[in-house]
């Protein structure tokens, strides 16, 4: 399994740690456009070699509450989202389960339950506010980011985790 050199994983303790921490808000006022631009740069570069479709400022190591994501549209393209200070403003009470894996746990895969509709409010790159309804694959991939950014991990809400590789299982896990 290829690994992206720039991506927290769990496969050492400390970093683990800093994977389940809660993120600090981001602060505009600390940050000129230019880095704002240049961060966002870098998440979805790394997110694109990554083959992933979300990645939150956490998994390359910052202290940071933001994500990117990148997902298709109703209309068949793809759609950049780049949300600072994300937080769930309301979830819909139909759930569906999906199988979910992770960039940070390189070969785990698991059954996820999560809300179908939620609401996000947060902020854009340029500082200004966002609401975001979102359903579907959508919503699923907002909701695991922003887990990131709250110190939580797809494995804490899985049924059950499968490694392809017992190799990769962190922390010495057998393969299930």
């Amino acid at each position: 399994m290829t690994m992206i050199p720039e991506i927290v994983t769990t496969a050492a303790k400390k970093d683990e740690q800093f994977l389940r921490r809660k993120t600090a808000p981001f602060d505009f006022a600390a940050h000129s456009p230019k880095e704002v631009r240049e961060l966002v740069a870098r998440m979805k570069r790394i997110m694109h070699e990554a083959n992933g479709v979300g990645l939150s400022a956490n998994q390359i190591g910052l202290d940071l509450k933001v994500f990117v994501a990148e997902v298709p549209d109703a209309q068949g393209g793809m759609k950049f989202y780049a949300i600072f200070n994300p937080e769930i403003e309301k979830a819909g009470k139909d759930t569906a389960v999906m199988e979910e894996g992770c960039l940070s746990i390189p070969g785990a895969w698991g059954d996820v339950t999560r809300a179908s509709q939620i609401a996000i409010r947060g902020y854009d790159r340029n500082g200004k506010p966002v609401k975001i309804k979102a359903w579907g694959f959508l919503a699923r991939v907002f909701q695991h980011e922003i887990d990131h950014l709250n110190g939580k991990l797809f494995i804490d809400r899985a049924k059950a985790v499968h490694y392809e590789n017992a190799k990769e299982a962190p922390h010495g896990q057998p393969r299930i």
